[in-house]
Formats: structure tokens, sequence, C-alpha cells
């Protein structure tokens, strides 16, 4: 995440019907999840200070409760690594998701359908898994467009024109924030060393973004979606 370059006319959201582009939005989890994990590191005050600074005072004062423009997020995670430095903004991102993560475990999972897909062998809990998070993919994707495969020792996990990074050119991998709710999703409901890492970007020049998530050493193979 690094070398942060916003690319003007960059590709957005389709028209609406009025010829205006619809204002594309996903769930709150990644303002809020990255403004408690912000709170931790660098206490209430200093946390208003960057929201505000990055235009997004509005989200620390009233943290929402609803949908969020897709572009608030990317403003966000924008500010942030310019403000911060790559590595402490990569390590936000991550923090987030994986409090996303138990967030979803808590209030989106219900507690009998994670009990089975622990019960059950890896390999069959990740389709299951999965199916259930594309079916609800149009929360966390927004505007992009959301896809997965299974693969030896893990899962393949694609997500085209990425709304957390569509518009920006950075150095190296900029969707930690996706990646720690995968990983955070996988130790849960897989395996409890699972790790999901993001291997292709769109902000680095790639097709897409692209995330293995593994639960077996050797797993989830970083090569090219085919």
């Amino acid at each position: 995440m690094t070398a942060v370059v916003p690319v003007p006319g960059a590709a957005g959201p389709a028209p609406g019907r009025d010829g205006h582009a619809a204002a594309a939005r996903i769930g709150p989890n990644a303002i809020l999840q990255t403004l408690a994990a912000l709170r931790d590191r660098v206490g209430e005050s200093e946390a208003r200070r960057l929201f505000e600074a990055c235009g997004l005072g509005h989200h620390a004062e009233h943290p929402p409760a609803q949908m969020v423009p897709e572009d608030d997020v990317r403003r966000l995670f924008a500010g942030l690594d310019a403000r911060l430095g790559a590595t402490a903004a990569d390590a936000i991102q991550r923090d987030a998701g994986l409090r996303t993560a138990r967030y979803l475990l808590a209030h989106r999972i219900p507690g009998p359908a994670a009990a089975i897909l622990r019960w059950l062998p890896a390999p069959v809990a990740a389709r299951l898994l999965f199916r259930a998070i594309a079916r609800h993919a149009w929360t966390f994707a927004g505007s992009g467009r959301f896809d997965w495969r299974p693969v030896p020792g893990g899962v393949h996990i694609r997500i085209g024109a990425c709304p957390l990074c569509r518009g920006t050119v950075a150095a190296g991998p900029w969707c930690a924030f996706y990646a720690g709710t995968f990983e955070g999703l996988g130790r849960a409901l897989l395996a409890p060393a699972a790790t999901a890492r993001e291997v292709r970007c769109l902000a680095r020049g790639d097709a897409a973004c692209e995330f293995a998530l593994a639960w077996a050493p050797g797993g989830a193979p970083s090569r090219a979606w085919e």
C-alpha cells in the first residue's frame, strides 16, 4: 500500500436512469471497524482528527448505521495511507477486516450454522460459506464483481472493479481490509491457522483484486485467475 496516486476519470459506477452516476454503496463496517481500530491505536481524539482530515468527520461524530458511499471508504483508506504511512495504514485496514469478521460471526452468521461449518471438513465448509458470501456480496463489494472458486487447500477469491481501490495507483497490494475479513472468517469457521492475503490488486495494475485464503500449507496458489 504505497505510492498512492488517484487516477482522474477512473471508471466508476454505471449511470443511473436519469443519466447521472449512481452512488454505489457498501456496508458501514469498513468505516465503523476502521474507526474502532484507530481508536485503539491512537486514541479517540486522534482518530476523530484523522477522520476529519479525510473529510469524513461526520462519520466519526455519528457512526453510520446504514450503507455508506464507496467513495467514503476509498477516501478514508487513501487518507490514512497518506497521513500514517503504508505500513501503519495496511495494519489498520487488516485490523478493521478482522473486526468485521468478528462482527459478522456475532451478528450475521447464526450460531447453529457456524457450529455446522466448524464440524464439517474445511473444503465442504468453504463451499457452503462462500456460496452464502456470494449471495450477500453486494453488501461489501458494492459495484464491484465478486467471484470465488475452490482450489486445493483453500479458496481463490476475486473482486473485479474493486470498490476499495478503484481509481487508485499503489506500488503494493491495497485491500488489506478484505484480506483481514476473509482471514478472520476462515480462522473461525474453517481452520484455526487459516491465512488470507491479497495476491493481485487493481491498484497496482492487475486486472482485478484477488485473494488467496488457505487452510493448509501450500493451499490457495497465487497464480492469476484463469
